[in-house]
């Protein structure tokens, strides 16, 4: 297709082709996609997957990746002082009341190895969600018998893009019509942009919004199989999904023991999947009602404050017309008593109509160009920091029956995340800006106004609207 020629022509290395993970069968083992698509990088010739290729890789995937089942067999081989060298997503915690250091080691089950202040700093991504890579371990046996053993990382080489040239990027949109580019940003998600309408590439393109709008709150209802979780899971090392079962605050806030932070201050957005079947308790509840609306955080004595998002993902049953069956009654009726307080539901920006996407098949995945997973996350990331993109929004955002506040802020905040993923260089007409940036944003909140309606009648029925005649005079 056109856009794949333009994106080879203006972004060049950055550009793969997202079949390849599939094809090379990564599959098997639990790394996200962009770690695959960094891994085929370094072993595919001008952008095929040969046969020498595919064997390179697998001689890769078997020396750095172990299967699940292995990990004893790899700690033996540490405490028999061999060294070990392990892709996994390395992470480092500090303990500032002892002032230790501290690396996790998810494939190993260890939260309290060892490593060096000068692979800190020669990879301070570390220090925040963490990032995959390859680490050379060692086992450092006790001096005695009081003394316990410890896992040392002497090296590291991380499978991660370093700084990106945003304004390159940025000035490169110019050449992509629209169609193009939110078709390259769809394949670049992982996703067939042939084979979804309009309103479901929309869809597609609210689940990163987190990503590159700072505490931006949204839930995801859906039926199963619509791949609700997918992008969270393979898209961004900015994303961590928390599945079912009991959340504490000590995780998601802070580990009082640990004297460590919790999921809100090392991420960009916290995903909550299967929210059916989450337990929380009451102040996990208070606390992410507080956190929700001001972006501030406490336990005990330790208070904080984060621009993390929060995205929920829940299963919802369809009638025979793909309508939720609920959708009269609540869309949120069978779901966790915290997720029914309008209080809670009131602090969500939007939520995404699940429901319009077909289940995935195999004509779901991409067979087309996209950026690199860890190039357009790490642009995304970048792009939360810049202020110019919400003035705009400020100067152009028209809107009609929306007094309340909270609409307002989370309408702005929506409309911002949507203008930086399609109109980076902010070159746009108010037109484009109101079909592409404001509408749907002004749906996803109208949303949320239409539930808090069904809990509670004392919240007015509303058609939140924008003024036609500012947008008419371009």
């Amino acid at each position: 297709m056109e856009f794949e020629k333009k994106a080879l022509d203006m972004y060049g290395e950055v550009i793969i082709n997202k079949s390849l993970v599939q094809k090379a069968g990564f599959s098997a083992r639990s790394i996200p996609t962009y770690v695959g698509e960094w891994i085929l990088f370094n072993f595919i010739e001008d952008g095929i997957l040969t046969n020498e290729s595919r064997v390179k890789v697998s001689n890769f995937i078997d020396r750095f990746l172990p299967q699940k089942g292995e990990k004893e067999e790899v700690k033996n081989r540490l405490i028999n002082m061999e060294p070990v060298k392990l892709l996994d997503d390395y992470s480092v915690s500090i303990n500032l009341q002892s002032g230790t250091r501290y690396l996790r080691i998810p494939f190993l089950d260890i939260n309290d190895a060892i490593v060096s202040q000068k692979i800190i700093e020669d990879n301070n991504l570390l220090l925040g969600s963490g990032v995959w890579g390859v680490g050379e371990l060692f086992y450092v046996p006790p001096e005695n018998e009081k003394d316990k053993g410890s896992v040392l990382m002497r090296n590291f080489k991380p499978f991660q893009i370093g700084a990106v040239d945003i304004d390159y990027f940025i000035e490169c949109r110019k050449h992509f019509g629209l169609d193009e580019w939110l078709d390259l940003i769809i394949s670049s998600m992982g996703f067939n942009p042939t084979i979804y309408s309009l309103e479901q590439k929309f869809v597609l393109i609210t689940r990163i919004v987190a990503f590159v709008e700072p505490r931006i709150n949204l839930i995801e209802l859906a039926p199963k199989g619509t791949g609700k979780s997918f992008v969270y899971d393979n898209f961004s090392r900015y994303a961590r999904v928390v599945r079912g079962g009991k959340i504490t605050p000590a995780v998601m806030f802070f580990h009082h023991v640990r004297n460590t932070p919790g999921l809100i201050s090392k991420y960009d957005t916290v995903v909550l999947d299967e929210i059916q079947s989450i337990q929380t308790d009451s102040e996990l509840s208070a606390g992410l009602k507080t956190y929700l609306e001001s972006g501030k955080f406490s336990r005990g004595d330790t208070e904080a404050t984060s621009e993390a998002g929060f995205v929920m993902l829940g299963n919802i049953p369809l009638d025979k017309n793909r309508n939720p069956l609920n959708l009269d009654k609540g869309l949120l009726k069978d779901f966790p008593n915290f997720l029914q307080e309008t209080a809670f539901l009131d602090r969500l920006h939007g939520i995404i109509p699940g429901w319009y996407m077909p289940r995935v098949t195999s004509e779901t995945p991409s067979q087309m160009m996209g950026f690199k997973g860890d190039f357009l996350s790490e642009v995304l990331h970048v792009l939360r920091g810049r202020s110019d993109f919400s003035d705009y929004v400020a100067g152009n955002m028209k809107l009609k029956n929306c007094k309340d506040l909270r609409d307002t802020k989370a309408i702005q905040r929506l409309a911002t995340g949507f203008l930086k993923i399609l109109f980076p260089d902010i070159s746009l007409t108010k037109k484009e800006f109101l079909e592409y940036c404001l509408k749907p944003a002004i749906e996803l909140r109208q949303r949320v106004r239409d539930e808090l309606h069904k809990m509670d009648p004392e919240y007015k029925k509303i058609k939140i609207g924008y003024e036609e005649d500012y947008y008419n005079n371009d």
